[in-house]
């Protein structure tokens, strides 16, 4: 089999749960075998993959279990929400990927890397915490959150008080080596789980866990820098990147340069909370040396790999 290169695939949050009715553990695994059954399809072709996830839901389910437990069991710190959703989502996606493997007679091993993303403990985010997580409480059991734990707090449109964290720029993949010692021993790697677990390197090195989170597209473009990847797949709920999205000069772009992705976020092409960090990620991974990245849906991996679909950023 003719090999292709290294890609790293960034799975999204639709990768395990499509809709509010279909949250639970084993409607997780159900969704993922779709999403893992195209990334074996891309493995089949002939590519070195590493697989990463988000994992905000997890997190949220889990700091909401420790909040309801809180009167009996100790809470959860975010840094360990993170690594306890990266075991777990990890466990899943290597217990499919050994099945589907072992289904298509493919003499190919998938293992999980716990990882740690360290951030600029100058980062400015710290100053100024915006990503929401956790559940909705009432102004008196925030006041007292704030108090006690030391939260920051927002009221968030009318819908209760929010825990806000931080959500610095990722700096460096701690298990970076060690993913890639993985990748050249022929497994099939899943990593930076949420982008990665966020920790700041003291003075003498030594690595301590936050309280932040980070996005997990930044997290993912990072590692396929510092792995020299040949490709970095963003898998996402769309077929296709748009500009002008949902009016009705709306355009799907079949390719696009650096440049004419920089020029488009000028414009506001991009929204906020979707498919602008994708795009600065991508811009990102090429800033520091990346050929070639992709937008798709799951479903449209294998044809897009082919040409034929998603949107190809390039140089």
């Amino acid at each position: 089999m003719e090999r292709k290169g290294l890609a790293v695939v960034a799975v999204g949050g639709n990768a395990l749960i499509k809709d509010k009715a279909h949250q639970t553990v084993q409607d997780q695994y159900e969704a993922a075998v779709e999403t893992m059954g195209h990334i074996v399809g891309m493995i089949d072709m002939g590519w070195d993959v590493v697989v990463t996830h988000g994992n905000g839901p997890q997190v949220g389910f889990i700091l909401r279990r420790s909040e309801l437990a809180s009167h009996e069991l100790h809470e959860v710190p975010l840094d360990y929400c993170g690594a306890d959703t990266q075991g777990a989502i990890g466990y899943m996606f290597q217990q499919i990927l050994h099945n589907q493997f072992l289904a298509k007679s493919m003499d190919k091993n998938a293992v999980t890397v716990v990882t740690q993303t360290i951030v600029d403990r100058e980062d400015p985010a710290f100053k100024n915490p915006t990503k929401p997580i956790g559940s909705f409480m009432d102004e008196a059991q925030a006041r007292e959150k704030m108090k006690t734990e030391g939260w920051t707090m927002v009221e968030d449109a009318g819908r209760g008080w929010r825990r806000v964290v931080p959500s610095p720029i990722p700096q460096r993949i701690v298990e970076a080596d060690a993913i890639q010692s993985l990748i050249r021993a022929g497994f099939v790697v899943v990593a930076v789980g949420g982008g990665g677990i966020p920790v700041i390197e003291t003075p003498d090195g030594n690595l301590v866990g936050v309280e932040a989170v980070i996005d997990k597209d930044f997290g993912s473009s990072i590692l396929a820098s510092m792995i020299n990847a040949d490709l970095f797949l963003i898998s996402t709920a769309v077929e296709k990147v748009a500009i002008n999205f949902n009016k009705p000069d709306q355009k799907w772009l079949d390719k696009l340069t650096t440049s004419e992705a920089k020029q488009y976020i000028e414009e506001g092409h991009f929204a906020k909370g979707s498919m602008l960090p994708k795009i600065q990620a991508i811009l990102k991974f090429m800033e520091l040396g990346g050929r070639q990245a992709l937008i798709t849906d799951p479903e449209h991996i294998m044809e897009a790999l082919q040409g034929k679909t998603g949107t190809w950023i390039v140089p």
